[in-house]
Formats: C-alpha cells, sequence, structure tokens
C-alpha cells in the first residue's frame, strides 16, 4: 500500500542496501538479562515497516512483544546499565548493549553472542533513531498513514477492500458510518473492482489528508498561476506571520522546502511546498531562534532561573521507589542543572544514596558520582551542582570527598575562580563544564586565599530538609552533625546556611551563602514577609536560594514552580520522576536558550531599585500589556488512548491556559468533537490580557471528553509567552513524560498584540 509521491521511509533508510539494517531485518538471537538468574534468549526482528521491532516470548500465552524506533529514547554501547554492571563479567563489555525507553518502560538490557553482532545491533538501531529525527512534520504524518495503510492490509497483498478501510479509519482515530465510509470508498475505487490498489490508494490518501483551512490560506496568497512567488509568500510571511523579514528569506523558504523541481526552478512554492513550511520549525509556534543558546551566559550565576530536580535519585514514590543511577540520567538529559544526592552510612565503608527512613531501595554514591561525571555534559554545556544531603560519619564522608575528586576529577570546582576573594558569583559562561558542590562548609571562604589552616572536623547544623524530618521531635533544638574538612573544602560558591531573618541576610549573609525553604515556608515569606512582599525578594538578588518540596508529599508530587520564579528564586527544586501539569510547566520554562537549564531573570528582577510584586502589580518596567488573540483551528492525527479497543475514538477538545503573575492565570477550552482524533477542526478564539509577558507561559492541552468521569490526558505543549510566533502555526504534542508524539500537532492562529 505504498502512495506514489511519497518518499519511503524505507527508502530513505536504504533498508535494502545497508548492512547493519540489513542485519536488523534478518534478525537475530540476543541474551535478554534482568537478574542473575533471569537470562534468556529472545529472537529480535526488524519488520518490513522500518520502524518496528519484534521479539519473541517463550510464553505460550503471551502475545509477541512489539516496540517503536518512536519509543526509543536511546542505545548505550556496553555495561552502562546498572542490570547489565550487576549481573554480566566485564570481560563482556564488547558483547552488552541497553536499549533505553522514553517514559516509565523498563530497560531492555541485552547480551550479543560476539562484539559483531552486538555493534551491528546498536548501529543499526542508532541509524534507525536519526532518520525517524531527522524526519520532518510533514515526512513523519506520512509515514505515521502509511505505516497504519500497512497494518490494515492484513493480508499483505497492497490492496485494501472496504473492510481494511473501515479498520484502517478506526486505526488512525476517526469514526465514520458505514454510509460515510462506503461512500469514500467508492469515490477512489475507479476501475470498480471492489479494492483499492496502485493509483487508487493515492487518490484515497489524498482525500483522506487534505488539508481544508490550509486550503483557504494557500488560496489566499497563491496569486500566481495558482502557486505562491516569492513575493506572495513575502506577502504571506509579512502580513500573516508578522515577521520582520527580506525576499531573500522567502526565497530560501522555497529553496528549503518546496518539493517539486519545476515550481522551485521558477521559485514559486505549491501547496505541498507551503505546508511543509508550515509543519518545519520555521513554522512551529516556537520561536527558532531560541532554540540554541541566545541569552547573556556571563551574569552572575544568581542572576538565573536553575533547573533543578528533588530526591534525583528516585525512579517513583519517596516511601517504597526504586533508587537509581538512571534517575540521574534521565534528568541531566533534560537539561536539569541541580540534583540532589541524599547520601547515608553504607556497608564495606561505602555510602549509598537513598530516600532515609523508608523503603527505597539504595544506590552506591560512587554509582552516581560516575553517572554524572559521564552524563552531566551531554545536554548542556553549562554548570552542574550536586545538592548534598549529608547524614553520613565523618569516615565515610571523607570516602564522598575523595570519590568525587578522584572520579570527577578537574570538572570539580574546588577553589573559587582567579586569585582573589570574589564578590559575586561568575557566571555560566565562567563555569562551563565544571561540577559545584552545595552543602555545608565549616569555615568562611576567604580561608582558601589564607595561609592558615583551620580544624579538620567540627559541629554544623543538619540540612533544612533534614531539620524539617524531625521537626516533629524536637522543635526547639536544631540536630548538629560532625562535618570532615575533606567534604567541608568541595563547597564553594554554594555554602548552605540556616534563614535566619531577613534582615540577618541582608546585613550578615556572605554572597556564597545560601538558604534552603520548603514549598509552605517560601509561599508564607512570599506573600507575607513581614507587610511586603519584597524583603523575598531582594534575597534573591544579592545570593541564592533553593526551594524543594514538602516531606508530605510522600507520591512525590510536585508544588506549583510558577509563584517561586515570580518571587525570584533560583533553584526551584521538582521531583522530575512525576510526570505532572508542574513538570510541563517547568519543561516550557526552560525550553527556550537551548535547553541549557538556565534562563536569564527578566531585567527588572536583576537590578537592586526594584518594587515588583506579583501578587499586587503596581507600575514599572515590568508591566508591558498586550493582548494574546489565539484561535484554537484544528488538530491533526491525535494518538488513540486504548490501543487495544479497535472501535475506541477520542472527542478531543483544547485547553489553553496561561500562567504568570496573579493577574494573568487564565484558562478558556473548546467544545469536544465527537469521534475524531484525526483531523478535528474548532476555529474557536479566545482572548487573554497578559500583564507581564516576561513571566507569563502559555499552555495548550488536548484532553479526551468523557462525560461520567475526569477526562483523559492526550497531550500538551508549553512554552513562554516570549518564546510564541505570531501567526498561523503548529503546535507539536508532549506525552505526560514530556516525549514528542510523533505526527501528533495542533494548528493554531496566534497574534499578541499592544493593550
Amino acid at each position: 500500500t505504498e502512495c506514489t509521491g511519497i518518499v519511503s521511509f524505507n527508502q530513505a533508510l536504504s533498508l535494502e542496501t545497508d548492512a547493519d539494517l540489513q542485519y536488523l531485518v534478518t534478525g537475530g538471537k540476543l541474551t535478554k538479562v534482568k537478574s542473575n538468574s533471569w537470562k534468556k534468549k529472545r529472537f529480535f526482528q526488524l519488520q518490513d515497516d522500518g520502524e518496528t521491532i519484534w521479539h519473541e516470548s517463550q510464553k505460550a500465552l503471551k502475545r509477541n512483544n512489539t516496540f517503536s524506533i518512536n519509543d526509543v529514547e536511546s542505545v548505550r554501547r556496553g555495561r552502562q546499565s546498572e542490570v547489565l554492571q550487576k549481573f554480566t563479567d566485564s570481560s563482556m563489555e564488547d558483547l552488552c548493549f541497553s536499549i533505553i525507553f522514553k517514559g516509565k518502560r523498563n530497560t531492555l538490557d541485552l547480551v550479543a553472542s560476539s562484539p559483531e553482532d552486538a555493534k551491528h545491533w546498536v548501529t543499526g538501531l542508532e541509524k534507525l533513531i536519526a532518520s525517524m529525527q531527522n524526519l520532518n512534520t510533514q515526512q513523519k504524518s506520512e509515514h505515521w498513514i502509511i505505516s497504519r495503510m500497512r497494518r490494515a492490509d492484513k493480508n499483505r497483498d497492497n490492496v485494501m477492500t472496504l473492510k481494511e478501510v473501515k479498520h484502517f479509519l478506526h486505526d488512525i482515530n476517526i469514526e465514520v458510518n458505514d454510509m460515510y465510509a462506503a461512500k469514500l470508498f467508492e469515490a477512489c475505487d475507479i476501475s470498480k473492482s471492489g479494492a483499492l490498489e496502485g493509483e487508487e490508494i493515492k487518490h484515497f490518501y489524498e482525500l483522506l489528508t487534505a488539508r481544508e483551512e490550509i486550503e483557504v490560506i494557500y488560496g489566499k496568497y497563491a496569486l500566481t498561476a495558482g502557486q505562491m512567488s516569492a513575493s506572495n509568500l513575502l506577502d504571506f510571511l509579512q502580513k500573516e506571520q508578522r515577521e520582520a523579514v527580506s525576499l531573500d528569506y522567502a526565497l530560501m523558504l522555497i529553496e528549503k522546502y518546496e518539493p517539486d523541481s519545476a515550481a522551485k526552478q521558477k521559485k514559486q512554492m505549491s501547496r505541498d511546498g507551503f505546508l511543509r513550511y508550515l509543519t518545519s520549525a520555521e513554522g512551529t509556534v516556537f520561536n527558532p531562534a531560541h532554540k540554541e543558546v541566545y541569552q547573556d551566559m556571563r551574569q552572575p550565576l544568581n542572576n538565573y532561573f536553575i533547573s533543578s530536580s528533588h530526591n534525583t535519585y528516585l525512579m517513583e514514590d519517596q516511601l517504597k521507589g526504586p533508587s537509581s543511577t538512571e534517575a540521574y540520567i534521565r534528568a541531566l538529559t533534560k537539561g536539569c542543572r541541580c540534583v540532589e544526592l541524599d547520601c547515608w552510612d553504607g556497608p564495606n565503608g561505602e555510602p549509598l544514596i537513598y530516600h532515609g527512613h523508608t523503603l527505597t531501595s539504595k544506590v552506591l554514591f560512587k554509582d552516581v558520582i560516575k553517572a554524572i561525571r559521564d552524563y552531566a555534559f551531554r545536554t548542556s554545556e553549562y554548570p552542574v551542582i550536586l545538592s548534598l544531603e549529608n547524614h553520613c560519619s565523618v569516615e565515610q564522608q571523607k570516602v564522598m570527598a575523595k570519590h568525587m575528586t578522584s572520579i570527577l576529577g578537574t570538572a570539580l570546582l574546588t577553589r573559587p575562580l582567579g586569585k582573589k576573594m570574589p564578590t559575586t558569583f561568575p557566571g555560566p559562561e565562567e563555569l562551563k563544564g565544571r561540577i559545584l558542590v552545595k552543602g555545608k562548609r565549616l569555615n568562611k571562604l576567604d580561608v582558601v586565599f589564607e595561609d592558615n589552616s583551620s580544624v579538620d572536623v567540627d559541629s554544623v547544623s543538619e540540612e533544612d530538609e533534614s531539620a524539617e524530618a524531625k521537626e516533629g521531635e524536637q522543635k526547639a533544638k536544631k540536630s548538629k552533625i560532625k562535618l570532615a574538612k575533606e567534604l567541608s573544602d568541595l563547597v564553594v560558591y554554594c555554602k548552605s546556611v540556616h534563614f535566619n531573618s531577613f534582615e540577618h541576610s541582608k546585613e550578615k549573609q556572605a554572597f556564597y551563602e545560601m538558604a534552603s525553604f520548603k514549598e509552605s515556608k517560601a509561599k508564607q515569606l512570599a506573600e507575607h514577609s513581614g507587610n511586603s512582599y519584597l524583603p523575598f525578594f531582594c534575597i534573591q538578588h544579592f545570593g541564592l536560594s533553593r526551594i524543594y518540596p514538602a516531606g508530605s508529599r510522600t507520591d512525590s508530587s510536585n508544588y506549583n514552580p510558577v509563584q517561586m520564579w515570580n518571587s525570584g528564586c533560583q533553584i526551584v527544586a521538582l521531583n522530575f520522576q512525576t510526570p505532572c501539569k508542574q513538570m510541563d510547566l517547568n519543561q516550557g520554562r526552560f525550553l527556550p536558550n537551548g535547553k541549557c537549564g538556565y534562563i536569564l531573570k527578566p531585567h527588572f528582577m536583576r537590578i537592586p531599585d526594584f518594587n515588583f510584586d506579583a501578587c499586587n502589580l503596581t507600575s514599572g518596567r515590568w508591566l508591558r500589556k498586550k493582548n494574546l488573540h489565539i484561535m484554537v483551528i484544528s488538530a491533526q492525527q491525535l494518538p488513540k488512548l486504548n490501543k487495544d479497543k479497535v472501535s475506541s475514538i477520542v472527542d478531543p477538545f483544547v485547553r489553553v491556559e496561561i500562567h504568570g503573575v496573579t493577574a494573568d492565570k487564565s484558562s478558556a477550552q473548546t467544545a469536544h468533537i465527537n469521534n475524531n482524533g484525526f483531523n478535528p477542526m474548532w476555529n474557536k478564539t479566545f482572548v487573554f490580557a497578559i500583564n507581564v509577558p516576561e513571566l507569563a507561559i502559555v499552555r495548550f492541552v488536548v484532553e479526551d471528553y468523557d462525560p461520567a468521569s475526569a477526562n483523559d490526558f492526550i497531550g500538551q505543549y508549553t512554552l513562554p509567552f516570549t518564546s510564541i510566533q505570531n501567526g498561523y502555526r503548529h503546535i507539536p504534542l508532549l506525552t505526560k513524560c514530556g516525549n514528542v508524539i510523533p505526527s501528533a500537532g495542533l494548528f493554531v492562529h496566534i497574534m499578541a498584540l499592544d493593550d
């Protein structure tokens, strides 16, 4: 059921000629490893769609298993997973590899029979992943539809019967009555053979994928023999997209996206080229100029919001969930720049990381440090902060210090930059590739530049999170722990101190001293700091502060980070392991600036003479009122929520949410569309008043309407107001875990106008 004129994914991959891919198509046996006693051979094979991997199961009652390349996050060569490190011998390094999945699916740990086999599998899988990632949105859409056509063609005869057409329509998430399906089938069955083949399937595909809303827009500007000339396209870009671009830019778009060589030679854009542009990076809602690091990265560290994780070691909840190095890898590869290490004494003199006094599993401190070394700078080259919760004895603190210095090497910052005592933080640019330790310190930072030696061990107060856990037992007395000099000396720019009062912080606190606040305390200080909101804001101006979730959140749920950012707090730590709206907002906040984990605060938050209050707005440079007009036009290829039930079709609706200062909080939603997840249309317009655009975040949510129970989540996309492009824009949709849903999206028209 290949459609003429559509580039086959298989052809683009060279499945027939590439040796590694041919090896995957032939398939072979690999040993699947789960434990010391569970190591079983399984046959794995790439299917002819170039996307699906099938693997056998020995259990007679179990259905055959498959997974899609779209569901794979990465492939890791060697014994890089915890399972392979524990249950395979070091001599098997060249035989091992792991398939890491997006979301919560368990990692697939495999052992090949020879190094050559392992290399074929890893290289082949990497080629498949790269090929899928390199497809543009329109190509992904085409590939998705064609793969569903193939799936509907049960007997693989490249012909589609009416029954197969009906099955296909259900599979792509659209419910039509038998009469409509028969009418559509009859219109395409030119040969009257009772089956579609060749050009008839192509015609069926074109009827199905016609975008009426795109036709209208294209028709308005295609004024040159039915096509868009470069000047027509420029007219569209300037009037509709509100882009200040030249004719050269329009010509570049034609050269880049026009598939028809004849149109390209005439410097014109066809309907297909126009659709490719609209679904490209230039045509999406997110400003492509913000995909790379574009902000000033030489400001002091406290002038940035920093992507931060709480209980980073946990994969699930904090009562009985597993602790894992994988959790650190996932957080770091998502751009997280501040991770937490909850350290306790372990057997054989080796410190452990886990959630104390709970049933969570344990992981070796040194293994976590190795994972941080290997993955800290793969997504972002800017500094990583290790937030230590130290419960260890002096002896094991010395082991912690030894592991950090030996494993991290020169990446670990052990003294201030420069030759004299600094008075403020360096910037992320100066700290590129460096790892900073946040924790208790025995003395002031100034002693680094003095010759006199300090004590080897002394008592310091516990970290604020530890103290909070014991609040009920001893409210009046702050617990003390012994601190080893070796560990103390590794704390440079992030010395943990207890918060006493605003006055004490302003008069006594050095710039490198920082307090941590549980969410309720931070909220209280932000709303009721004396008679004003401003003292809490002042702390952020001359130093760093960290906010963390309350200990009562045993399910690892999250608080709303927006209020904390509005207060100027830099390190707003969230449970990265918990998919939720709060994590969507965090992912949206750190989407721009190359996803590097650092976002420069608005200018009015970085100057000393401010009087900004997010709860009670007054006039000031932050007030730049906008009216945000959003028309939700349509959606494309929304995923089925119940894939096992053929008749299950979604009833989608779209909600648009504004998050920011108190006055800007708002939301509105469309009506739901019955039984159509393939191409629902709304054409519904909303208008939102935005007072402080530099702090506003816009979230688009698609849900499946259910009159009898809670609506089901389909997808979402969140981004800062300042990164939105005007005009007709496509919006990708993400899963609960923050991964892109291939081929699915929204089509909107956006206009942000001065009030």
